[in-house]
Parts: C-alpha cells; structure tokens; sequence
C-alpha cells in the first residue's frame, strides 16, 4: 500500500488488499495495515481514503507513525484499533503511558529495549507491546535516522531508505588524523530472539515482530515456522531447547555474518555490528583447495552439504553460481556431505586457493519451504451434520468454532436403492474432501435413513454450498460501514500580525572556557540536560540563564534506568536556574514533564516529526507552545504549515542537523559503555565517521546513557525570508563566539551561507 514503510516493495492496490483480508479472515487471521510514514498536507486526505477503504473492507488494526494521522484516527475511527510504529521512536514507560492515554491499543517498541525495561513498561501500562523478535536491525532508533534523506533526498520515515547505513566507513580521530576502525560500521547483524521468547511471553508481550519485508517468500515461510514451533514450544509443559538445525536453516535463508541478540540481552552487546560484509552471507561451507581455471574446477574439502541446484559464492566476488555439476573422483554426483573433497564444476571469476566459500541458497530447504505455502496449512475446523430423510430434501447443518450455525437443504431428494444403498461410512469419506480449503471437518455425523441411494456429485455440491456459505460469513462479519462523515483536512489561511522573528541558539557542546555572555542578538539559549548533571558546567548554564532566556534542551532519548537520574536533574535544575521552559524531544516527555507544563514553555523539538497541520494542532493540544518543523520539509511543505496554522512554529535554518541517534558506541564497539572504553568518551577527542566519499560524519558519544549522536557532513543553511515563521533556530556545534555571532547576523538578514561545505538540506527538494 501508499505510505508504508517499504515503498520500493511490491505494495497491494484496494483490490489485493481486499483479496489478502478476505483470505486471512476464512484463516482466522488478522490483518495490519501499515501506513507508518510520515504524510504531507497535500497527501492527508488521500491517506484517510486509503485507511477509510481499508477499515470498509475489514482491516483490524492500523500501524501508524504520523501523529497527525493518529489524532484523525482516533477521534474519527474510535472502534478502529491504532497501533504505535517502531518509528514512534516508544522507547520509555512514559512514552507507552502517553499512547495509552491517548487511546492507542497497542506500541511496537524501539528495538533497542532491553528485556528487563519491556518487562517494566507492562507492568505499569495497560496497553499491547509488541517487540521485534528477528530480521535486520537499524543501527539509528527508528524514525530519528536521517541519513539517507539528507545526503541522498530519500527519507526512511517516508518508506524510501536508501540504506546508507550498509556503506562502508572509517572511525577517524580528528587530532591525530587516524583511523581507528573501518568496514560497515553501520551494518548490524540480523536479530535472531529465539533465546528470549519464553521470557516474552512470561512478561505479557502480546506480539513478537519478524521483519520480513522485501524478503523472499521462501524466508518468509521459513522464519515464521521456526518461531511458530518455538512459541508452541514455550507455551506447552515440555523442556524449552533450541534444535541447531533450526539455527542453521534461519542462517540460510538468511544471515549478515551471523545473529545477534539485539538489544534484548541485559548484558553489552559487543557483536552487535558485522563490519566484514553488509548482505547475506549464507552459510559457510569450506576454502578453495585448488582451481582449475581452463576447466572452471573448483576443488574444496566440504564443510557442510551441498547438492545439485544450490546457490553459492565467493568472499572476494559479487557473482553468484548456481551448482550445476559436482564431483568426487571425477564421478558425476548429485550431492555430497560434510568431510568430503569434491570438485564444483563451470566455475570462472577472480577464483583463488584460501578463498572461503558460502552457500547462499539450499535447493533442499526452498524446496521445503515452497511446500508449505502452495498448499493449505491453516485450516478451521467444522463440525456437520448430514440428514438423509425419504422424501426429504438432503440437509447438510454446521456449526463453525464460534458456534454459528448454517444449514443448507439440497433441493434434490434420495432415491430408493436398488442394488448398493448410500453408507455412513461413504456420506463421511465424501463430505470430508474439503480439498486445499481452509476448512476440514472435525465431526461428522449422519442421520440416514435405510435402503437410500444419493448421487455422489449432490453431496460435493452439498459439501460446496455449505463451504461457500461459511465462507461468506466469515468474509462478510468483518465488513464494516463509515457512519458518520469522513474527516477531510481543509487548509484556511491564517492573517498573522507581522513580528520580528526570534532567533533560538542550540549549543549542542559547551567549553567551559567561553564567555557565552559575548553572544549577541539571540532571544533564547538551549542547553542540553546532560550539562545540567554535571558541576563543572554550573558556573556557564548560571551565566547563560541571567543573559538569556534558557530551555532545558531534552535528550531524544531517556532510557529507563536513566529516568530518576534525569528527574532528579531536571528538579534540580529548575530550582537552581533561571529557566524558561523545555524542548520535548519524544512524546513521552509531554508525560514525563507534565508538573511542569502550567508554569513553562514546552516546545517540540524536530525529532517529533511534524510534517502537517493536524500534527501541529495535535501537539499544541497536548501543551506545547511551539512545534519545530521538520527538516525533512520543502520551503512549499514549509510554508503551506506556516500559513494555516495558529500554533507558534519553528525551523532550523542554520546547524548540522543529526542524521542518526543510535543506542551503540562506535568507540567502545557495544551498545553499553564499559570501564575499558568509558575512557575514549572523556579524552576530548574529535570523531567522524568518513564515507566513500570523503565525507566526514561527527559523531558526538554519551557515555552516560551509551547514545551517539551522528551529525550531517555539511551544514545546513537556509534563506528563511519568505517564510511566515515565528522563531528561526540555529545549531550551534564546534563554532567559536566568533562564527557564532557572524551566523546570527547572516541569520537576521534572512540569507544563507553557502560553499562546499554547505547544504540546503530537503528545502529545494522532495523526500
């Protein structure tokens, strides 16, 4: 479908969504549909058509990302269930509380929850949880990546990704001019959970999430057995024990160098990331013993088996191949087994001996799995009863499992038998052919009268009538019509009274030997919460806050064993500084905040993700002042909302905006800080990530919660002029009070700076 977060896959239109709910309802199946990206004015109502369409034709839930789009959802399709995205970025109690309050049934979590804090959230919430249990892993915390959309204009929260994330990269010190890692140090391994479903379900998890978009039929088939079979298992009395060859079949179908366990474990995740290769390695199956090159032989002692048809390559080579022959002692054989030397024929490439081989595609087990889904698995099991009456018409009554009943009457009538009459045993055998249906009978009995004879072809008609019969039931009780009128965004231009622009100052690291008070011409100073913590910085944020008006700058993300820290800071902080207000960072925080709200300004920062009207009127009603826009926006996106809003708006015309916040430390290689890395975030180096291009990524390391921010390569500089707007925020991040104040009158005058090392970001252009 439109607006989900796979764009580039092959989407259903209205008529295979309908086909595909009408198919899951006769299976007893529920059906998502997810509309998870970010939605523009000009897109809004053609996205309620869409879901208005799908809640007609039955769907059962709808997984959203666009708080605009949950605002309409929820006061318009009460009954309709809403779920939060991962790309809500929920990550905290306080943030479930929020949804839950708000009326959202369930939340799929951030992948980057450890188990003990999902564990947390449902003991204090009501609301569903959902968690990812196996497939690819973002390294950024979904919906705050904006690395593709800002080096390539394609958004990952519009279902665009560009996965730049599986590029190759350098960990650079900037003082030393050295390179301290390289490879993908942005490609994670696959998450592979089956450890932890026992515990999952022990904690109430309602959900667990395979990520599978994009996948092969055959992944799909095989990844969703294997967890099937191990939730059964962790339902049922019996001893929970992972079989190996189910490991080894999910490594097949599909792998990045192994698993990982995500985030899930409690402990630092150290293998995380797999810097070698940023695709499917398959399975490894042995070295290059010897190549005949005339020949195109290949000679390997195998390290696992291999037959006819499988798919292998390489380490050094793109290409794949397809075993075509295959030989031990120079006999033609259709496979071969683990410990045995045999020789892969019609090979050719950059081959040499050393080189490890691996074994992309079995035959075997695509073979398996396109057996389980060309033909029924999932069947509904019926109860009947058949009547055979003389001189009555041929009654076939059943009853589904939610005790609904049908009867169907055959208006043909049994004839006296003349040599073989009509047997129970045959009645059954006949209306048991339910064939590659979803149903079969689980109880069959028979009220038949002696010496009858029926046609063979009325009892399948029988059969079939009432087969139809419950299908239409089913398909038809989930239909549903749109009683009131459909909600449509209508856009009024507002006359604001023309006022000088304010101009907000985010700075995002603070020297502790810089007189802040020389900045000049600025009417209000962020300050991040982490300087706030520390006592050393207290004498600067006391300066700050006599010379300007001061907002505690909250952090994207709070994890849970961080919350009473920054409680406690930010109680602090309000009794011991002059300060303003906050900006909320994720929607937790409007909770989490909430004493505060009648005595400061809340203003919503950009990673909220506000990309319409109904976004910004939703976030207004929940107590924030203003809403800074998104930087995924066009100037036209831009001042479309400017223009037909009243709440205050902000944008961000100058800074490197961050393009990742990703729970892992690229010094320390895991996605918790230990003593033996801790080190490496206080030595006041300067780190970049540098890209293929030369490009360089600053990276800014938090050992107090292990979160690393990413930073655009160029900055990002933007001629507001003609824009409506009521504050233009600059980032500030290694400039000088010099350069500051010179960007703050570049600011003032409404023009940009340009070069090389500067951006328009998305203003010129769609994401």
């Amino acid at each position: 479908m439109q607006y989900s977060a796979r764009a580039g896959a092959k989407n259903f239109d209205l008529k295979g969504l309908e086909e595909a709910i009408n198919y899951a309802k006769l299976r007893n199946v529920s059906v998502y549909l997810a509309l998870n990206t970010l939605i523009k004015n000009d897109e809004f109502n053609d996205a309620l058509n869409l879901i208005a369409q799908a809640y007609k034709l039955g769907i059962d839930a709808v997984i959203v990302q666009d708080y605009g789009i949950c605002c309409t959802l929820l006061k318009h399709f009460p009954d309709l269930p809403l779920h939060a995205s991962t790309q809500m970025t929920i990550h905290s109690l306080e943030g479930a509380k929020q949804l839950e309050k708000l009326g959202f049934k369930r939340a799929i979590l951030a992948r980057e929850l450890p188990i003990n804090e999902i564990e947390f959230i449902h003991s204090n919430t009501n609301i569903e949880l959902e968690t990812f249990i196996h497939g690819a892993l973002c390294i950024s915390y979904s919906g705050q990546c904006l690395l593709s959309s800002m080096i390539g204009g394609r958004s990952g929260n519009r279902g665009k990704c560009a996965q730049a994330c599986r590029l190759p990269y350098e960990l650079i010190c900037k003082e030393n001019n050295t390179c301290i890692n390289k490879g993908y140090l942005l490609s994670p391994k696959d998450l592979c959970g089956l450890d932890f479903i026992p515990s999952l379900i022990d904690i109430g998890v309602a959900s667990l999430k395979i990520e599978g978009r994009l996948k092969s039929p055959e992944y799909v088939a095989i990844v969703t057995k294997i967890y099937r079979k191990y939730i059964d298992l962790a339902l049922s009395e019996a001893e929970y024990k992972i079989d190996e060859k189910d490991i080894k079949d999910l490594m097949q179908v599909f792998n990045r160098g192994g698993f990982s366990t995500g985030h899930l474990d409690t402990h630092a995740n150290t293998d995380l990331i797999f810097k070698e290769k940023p695709n499917n390695m398959g399975i490894y199956i042995g070295n290059v013993a010897g190549y005949n090159a005339s020949k195109g032989y290949i000679t390997l002692n195998l390290n696992d088996n291999i037959e006819i048809g499988d798919t292998i390559c390489l380490e050094n080579e793109d290409s794949k191949y397809r075993v075509s022959e295959l030989m031990i002692n120079n006999k033609n054989i259709d496979s071969a087994f683990d410990g045995q030397i045999v020789k892969i024929g019609r090979m050719k490439g950059n081959i040499k001996p050393g080189d490890k081989i691996f074994k992309l595609e079995s035959k075997t087990l695509s073979r398996v799995a396109k057996s389980s889904y060309s033909h029924e698995n999932k069947k509904i099991k019926l109860d009947c009863l058949i009547i055979i009456k003389k001189d009555y018409p041929i009654v076939l009554e059943i009853t589904s499992p939610e005790n609904c009943s049908f009867k169907i009457a055959l208006p043909k009538y049994p004839t006296n038998a003349i040599n073989n009459p009509i047997t129970k045993e045959r009645i059954i055998a006949q209306i048991s052919k339910t064939g590659n249906t979803p149903f079969e009978f689980n109880n069959i009995d028979v009220e038949l009268d002696d010496n009858l004879y029926v046609n063979i072809s009325d009892l399948n008609e029988l059969r079939r009538n009432a087969l139809d019969e419950v299908s239409n039931y089913l398909i038809t009780k989930s239909k549903r019509t749109i009683k009131t009128k459909m909600p449509k965004l209508e856009l009024k231009k507002y006359t604001k009274n023309k006022t000088r622009k304010k101009i907000s100052l985010l700075l995002n690291l603070l020297d502790v030997n810089t007189n802040y008070s020389e900045l000049e011409d600025i009417d209000c100073v962020y300050l991040p919460l982490r300087y706030f913590s520390k006592s050393e910085y207290s004498n600067i944020i006391k300066n700050i806050c006599n010379s300007f008006n001061t907002y505690i700058y909250m952090p994207t993300i709070i994890k849970g064993n961080y919350r009473n820290l920054y409680i406690n800071t930010i109680d602090k902080s309000v009794q011991n500084y002059n300060i303003k207000g906050f900006v909320v960072s994720s929607i937790g925080q409007i909770n989490l905040l909430e004493k505060y709200k009648d005595n400061y300004e809340f203003i919503g920062n950009y990673t909220l993700n506000v990309f319409n009207d109904v976004s910004v009127n939703g976030y207004n009603r929940l107590g924030l002042n203003t809403i800074t826009l998104s930087p995924e926006l066009n100037k036209s996106d831009i001042k479309t909302i400017c223009d037909t809003v009243k709440p205050k708006i902000e944008l961000i015309v100058y800074g490197n905006i961050p393009v990742m916040t990703t729970g892992y430390c690229f010094l320390g290689n895991s996605n918790k800080c230990y003593p033996d890395c801790k080190s490496r975030c206080e030595d006041n180096c300067t780190y970049y990530l540098k890209d293929r291009l030369g490009l360089n990524f600053r990276i800014l390391p938090n050992n107090i919660q292990t979160i690393t921010t990413i930073y655009n390569s160029k900055t990002t500089s933007i001629d507001h002029t003609d824009l409506n707007i009521d504050r233009v925020r600059i980032d500030i991040l290694d400039e000088n009070i010099l350069e500051i104040n010179n960007i703050i009158k570049t600011v003032k005058s409404g023009k940009r700076l340009g070069g090389k090392d500067y951006t328009n970001g998305n203003f010129v252009r769609n994401v």
